[in-house]
């Protein structure tokens, strides 16, 4: 048994971990760190996660310390069938051109899948001569724990009907690729080594999707120093440091990070301030269910001045509503209340939906294993700085509830039965929003979960986020304990039924033209 055998026994020795899979060793020789990154496709403890790391410390060479970082990753058959597919296109062209996605079967098991290539008589040899199945199986392997076991079937491929070729229109529009979108960086300057200087920017819109080390641009809405105690190994002693928590937006949407300044450049951060232009270079990282970007470098950039996003193809919007029809929003308990201050004529100038969801769990990252789903959608349209119109519905949901969601929610099985699939109010709701900016609290949780169902039926979601999170954390900051939704809304003595998508909306809406009206006008 060599070394990296005799590891991974010890870490698969954890109960957390038992099928865990080493992806990679990071080593940092000038600081004598080692970072190791497991994968796992169970549930762990931080005591095993302590214990992980004093296992990889036992491998390393004397005077280095040990890193672990580990990702729960739980694919569905769908991902794995994706995986399988774009693998097989990129490494067997030749192979690829007989194969369909919808022609691999995969069967999960309680660790690991076995797949099944579904081929035409005559196709087969392609598949099982070489190294198809082995290789498919050890790329699956590489980024997924268990085992996966590969076969191929052969099946009657009928050739399409004259009735069915009479039903097809005569131009049938393709799914819009996933793609991500780059914008060029104007007017850089050096704050944290100008090294390796990005040309380029991901839209913040995208960047859940970019992979690698790149780097993000816009104007800095939300800034704050932290401070945070580090143990010098070499003094012995405990030294405070500070980190910077900050928001910044792109017009394509909005992304909150933190920034470990180096010692020679810490004064020049706390120089920065709100409005000022910035690019981060970073990567994403997932770490415990949730993904976020991970900041690396800062320095002065700005997007090009006549910058204006690029759209993405997808289908146009429906022209009627088919399935949920918005409705007329009356709210006679709250008439005349935002009347007291004037309203500011971004908010009176400009259309909002204000939206909430109910899902089955917190997994809005299809990488990060099976998604979960959307079961209620609310929203609230504001025309003029007023609440004009309401969209409210369940969803079809083919699992059963967690205890903890009915708990959390009030929504039980019983109220999604007869409730529309999200194909069909995916569509409606990409209509509501046609022309209006969104808004929501922690608005980009929501909106990954409404952007991945969205895509998935053709529609591309690029509306402009606004969130009242990173609003009330700007405006409010010292005068609250913390910027829960609830919280806030206590503070402006908004009373409401949490953890429901229309009410969660409702109220939603209501804090953020308090908001719009401390602020004066919308971020850039």
């Amino acid at each position: 048994m060599n070394r990296i055998d005799e590891y991974i026994t010890e870490i698969r020795a954890l109960a957390g971990l038992k099928n865990a899979i080493l992806r990679g060793i990071t080593v940092s020789k000038k600081n004598k760190i080692a970072e190791f990154f497991l994968i796992t496709d169970k549930a762990y403890t931080d005591e095993e996660a302590a214990r992980a790391r004093a296992v990889s410390e036992k491998y390393l060479p004397d005077g280095f310390r040990s890193e672990v970082r580990i990702t729960k990753r739980v694919p569905d058959a769908d991902m794995i069938k994706r995986k399988i597919f774009e693998y097989v296109s990129e490494k067997f062209p030749a192979a690829a051109a007989f194969l369909e996605e919808k022609s691999i079967r995969v069967d999960m098991l309680s660790s690991g899948a076995n797949f099944c290539f579904e081929i035409a008589s005559g196709e087969q040899s392609l598949f099982t001569s070489g190294k198809i199945l082995d290789d498919v199986s050890a790329y699956l392997q590489s980024g997924y724990c268990g085992t996966f076991y590969g076969t191929v079937k052969i099946v009657e491929k009928a050739a399409p009907s004259d009735e069915l070729l009479d039903e097809l229109p005569e131009e049938q529009e393709e799914d819009a690729p996933n793609e991500i979108r780059r914008f060029e960086i104007c007017d850089f300057v050096k704050i944290d080594g100008a090294e390796g200087l990005p040309k380029h920017a991901t839209y913040i819109a995208d960047y859940l999707s970019d992979e690698g080390t790149f780097a993000v641009c816009g104007e800095i809405t939300y800034i704050e120093e932290k401070e945070y105690t580090k143990h010098n190994e070499k003094s012995g002693q405990d030294e405070q440091k500070s980190r910077f928590v900050l928001t910044i937006s792109d017009t394509t949407g909005s992304l909150r990070t933190t920034y470990f300044p180096k010692k020679a450049t810490v004064e020049k951060v706390r120089g920065l301030k709100i409005g000022d232009s910035v690019v981060i270079t970073g990567q994403v990282e997932d770490f415990n269910g949730y993904r976020s970007f991970k900041a690396a470098k800062l320095n002065f950039g700005a997007p090009p001045e006549d910058f204006v996003p690029q759209a993405r193809k997808g289908k146009p919007v429906p022209k009627y509503y088919h399935t949920v029809f918005p409705e007329e929003y009356v709210d006679y308990t709250q008439a005349g209340f935002f009347d007291l201050l004037e309203k500011p004529d971004d908010l009176k100038n400009n259309v909002f939906v204000v939206f909430d969801l109910e899902t089955t769990g917190l997994n809005s990252n299809p990488s990060m294993g099976k998604m979960d789903k959307i079961i209620e959608i609310g929203a609230v349209k504001l025309v003029g700085g007023e609440i004009k119109e309401k969209f409210s519905t369940f969803v079809a949901c083919e699992e059963r509830l967690s205890p903890e969601i009915v708990s959390l929610t009030g929504i039980n099985d019983d109220d999604l039965i007869g409730a529309p699939t999200i194909d069909k109010v995916i569509a409606d709701f990409f209509k509501f929003i046609e022309g209006a900016y969104l808004v929501g609290h922690n608005v980009n949780f929501d909106l990954n979960f409404v952007r991945y169902y969205a895509e998935k039926n053709g529609y591309m979601i690029d509306n402009r986020p606004f969130d009242t999170l990173a609003l009330a954390q700007e405006l409010l900051r010292g005068e609250l304990a913390n910027y829960k939704l609830n919280t806030v809304a206590d503070y402006y003595g908004f009373t409401f039924n949490h953890h429901r998508a229309f009410d969660d909306a409702c109220v939603t809406a209501k804090v953020f033209m308090e908001l719009m009206k401390k602020r004066g006008k919308l971020p850039r």
